[in-house]
């Protein structure tokens, strides 16, 4: 018999939102590991919010605040306002978030003021650097062979933007530039301050900025992430610094630290800095036409070999950064804001290879 086509809506509901959500549905050991790490964040956010205990009305929830931020980059939602749009409706945003099913959804100005204070004291920083710590109670990282890499971020702002720093030329208004000698010196992006015309290899000169990551070798996960402005020293400069603090890490003085690289770390200057602070260059040599900075009895060695073969996880976590997270071209500016965004997408990424992690685990038992 045919069904009839009516639409009956009870006024309550005897289901939670919990009932909603498959068992074995791929965020829900996402979401127990971002719980863990948020509750040994309470002391930051108390801080955070020490102005606001004379009174007031409340804020929104920084716990949630974060949940919704790493949502928006695991379903590639470009901004606030649609975020907004689809917690309204999406049973599993509201429950991943922590909101019940009658709760009102944020206004998105609102949200992202909000999110402000979260820059201002690191706590984005501070999840990610909790996600490691994690990480390595599962014993998935090593801690001593690393790779480090750089890539080009898109920035929010247009060729049209970038005009004299004195004015001298009438760029104001978007005129033409064909022909034009520009640089970064002479001019300057209104749009953001921060982000400089840069071109790496073949491609055309966009204004970007330059993301850097360190992953440890074991299984690709990403312990370290910073943005600079975009230039030709500022790969080098990042991996000396990532690999430094990798080295105070460590506990003992006489581990050793490795650390894989790219051809264009193949400098010199970058080999001597990492022999000084006691890490050993694993850098693919550059030999065309010159002579390769890594000595012979690095390059000849067996942890060279498998340094060389683990360096290129490091390039799945940029891959799952541009297509998946957004990174490919921000839609924030600053320098500050574009840091956030990209700790924030590793961070994404370290728990989807986490979750995975976890799976391969299970099976294994």
């Amino acid at each position: 018999m045919r069904g009839a086509d009516t639409f009956t809506e009870s006024p309550f509901t005897l289901h939670r939102l919990e009932d909603f959500v498959p068992a074995d549905h791929p965020l829900r050991p996402i979401r127990q590991m971002v719980n863990e790490a948020l509750v040994k964040m309470d002391a930051l956010f108390a801080r955070m919010y020490e102005a606001d205990t004379k009174g007031g009305r409340p804020s929104i929830a920084p716990e949630k605040l974060l949940r919704a931020m790493l949502l928006q980059v695991f379903y590639s939602i470009r901004s606030e306002r649609q975020l907004m749009e689809q917690v309204q409706y999406n049973l599993l945003y509201r429950w991943f978030i922590g909101l019940a099913m009658d709760d009102a959804v944020w206004v998105p100005t609102v949200f992202t003021k909000n999110r402000e204070r979260l820059l201002a004291h690191d706590a984005v920083i501070e999840l990610f650097n909790h996600v490691l710590q994690s990480a390595d109670k599962h014993g998935w990282l090593s801690g001593e062979h690393f790779s480090v890499d750089g890539t080009l971020i898109q920035a929010w702002a247009s060729h049209k933007s970038f005009v004299r720093k004195d004015g001298s030329d009438g760029d104001q208004g978007g005129g033409s530039f064909k022909g034009r000698s520009r640089s970064n010196e002479t001019h300057e992006s209104t749009t953001d301050l921060d982000a400089r015309l840069y071109r790496k290899g073949k491609t055309a000169s966009e204004l970007r900025f330059m993301g850097h990551t360190l992953s440890d070798n074991r299984h690709g996960l990403i312990a370290s992430a910073v943005v600079t402005r975009a230039d030709g020293y500022a790969e080098r400069e990042a991996a000396k610094a990532m690999a430094r603090d990798a080295r105070q890490a460590t506990v003992d003085e006489q581990t050793v630290i490795t650390l894989g690289a790219d051809k264009g770390y193949d400098a010199q200057e970058f080999i001597e800095a990492c022999l000084e602070m006691g890490v050993i260059p694993h850098v693919a040599q550059n030999t065309s036409g010159r002579r390769s900075a890594v000595p012979d009895a690095i390059a000849q060695s067996e942890g060279y070999a498998v340094s060389q073969q683990k360096r290129k996880l490091i390039e799945q976590g940029f891959g799952w950064a541009k297509t998946v997270g957004g990174i490919r071209q921000v839609m924030v500016r600053g320098l500050e804001r574009v840091d956030q965004m990209f700790v924030l997408t590793m961070a994404a990424y370290n728990l989807t290879r986490m979750r995975t992690l976890g799976q391969i685990r299970l099976q294994g038992q």
